[in-house]
């Protein structure tokens, strides 16, 4: 990364951008000694996630919050992650098409990008690419998930404060009691909230999550198509992003973030340099034929790493 795209990226040069994102999504190497001159100006972008189950609206509630934001003066960008390619078009990214209004804004940059296969809903690079939009001078940054329901509690570990959007008709907050997603959601949103359920759906809700009185996680209601209840929805992410920072959360789930991004820094390469054709080749004469698989995956592994040079 030369010093001119730097200084294209500061200047928000959307072209820039857009191809840098490209690269780091197609596992091209990015000059690290230049990126750590440049991570302290990560850091001043607030983070959120969004977050629920699939069809529960969180695409049209981002694109509402993206006006809130841009009337307040803040440059948003977006990670919309999907589970399969960003230009196959699909249902989930259908939603989505109603953010082009933003597409000649220079305020506004959104990128939709795939999980790869990664479980979590998010993609490894998600927070990379954060770190990117950040230096382009973002104040808000969205990381919208693809909501499938398994290891979605992975967005605490890209996000400050994070946002569960449900649906009453869906029986979701059960879903999410068994999942362990309702613990770590800091605001709640009911979307659709002119359905038949959604005043149950909402108190049970509050019941559930402010058992914790030390703690306090709003439940919003809103409409999001027809623009109702989002501005009190910006108006709680302010207050609980403040309170996060006074309170000296923010600071220590930060700390937690970059903790759990170096680790999976380390074990990535690991892997990566683990692997040599050798290797892979001692794994494939040993899974070759009926037969070698008699013998026990624990085994096959300790003679694959008799040659480990770590």
């Amino acid at each position: 990364m030369d010093k001119v795209v730097i200084q294209n990226l500061e200047a928000n040069n959307q072209r820039d951008l857009s191809r840098l994102i490209t690269k780091v999504e197609n596992d091209g190497k990015i000059n690290n000694i230049t990126l750590d001159k440049l991570f302290k100006k990560t850091n001043q972008a607030i983070r959120i996630g969004v977050t629920g189950p699939p069809g529960a609206g969180k695409s049209s509630i981002t694109n509402e919050l993206i006006k809130y934001f841009i009337d307040n003066d803040q440059k948003v960008g977006v990670i919309a992650i999907d589970p399969t390619s960003p230009f196959s078009g699909g249902s989930l990214l259908g939603d989505r098409v109603r953010m082009n209004q933003y597409h000649n804004d220079e305020n506004v940059f959104i990128r939709s990008m795939s999980t790869h296969g990664h479980l979590g809903g998010l993609s490894r690079k998600a927070q990379y690419i954060g770190d990117i939009l950040a230096i382009t001078g973002k104040d808000v940054i969205i990381f919208e998930t693809v909501g499938v329901g398994q290891g979605e509690y992975e967005i605490v570990n890209v996000a400050d404060l994070t946002i569960i959007v449900l649906v009453p008709e869906a029986g979701d907050e059960v879903q999410l009691m068994k999942a362990g997603l309702i613990e770590i959601g800091d605001l709640f949103v009911v979307n659709k909230s002119d359905r038949k359920g959604s005043e149950q759906l909402t108190e049970k809700l509050k019941s559930t999550i402010n058992i914790n009185k030390e703690i306090t996680r709003p439940v919003f209601n809103t409409i999001a198509k027809e623009g109702k209840g989002i501005e009190e929805l910006f108006n709680g992410i302010m207050k609980k992003f403040k309170e996060l920072e006074d309170s000296g959360y923010l600071l220590q789930r930060r700390i937690d973030r970059y903790k759990v991004r170096v680790k999976n820094i380390i074990q990535e390469n690991l892997l990566s340099k683990f692997w040599t054709s050798n290797k892979k080749e001692k794994l494939n004469q040993a899974t070759n034929s009926l037969q070698n698989l008699k013998k026990s995956p624990m085994a096959a592994a300790e003679e694959i790493m008799e040659s480990i040079d770590l």
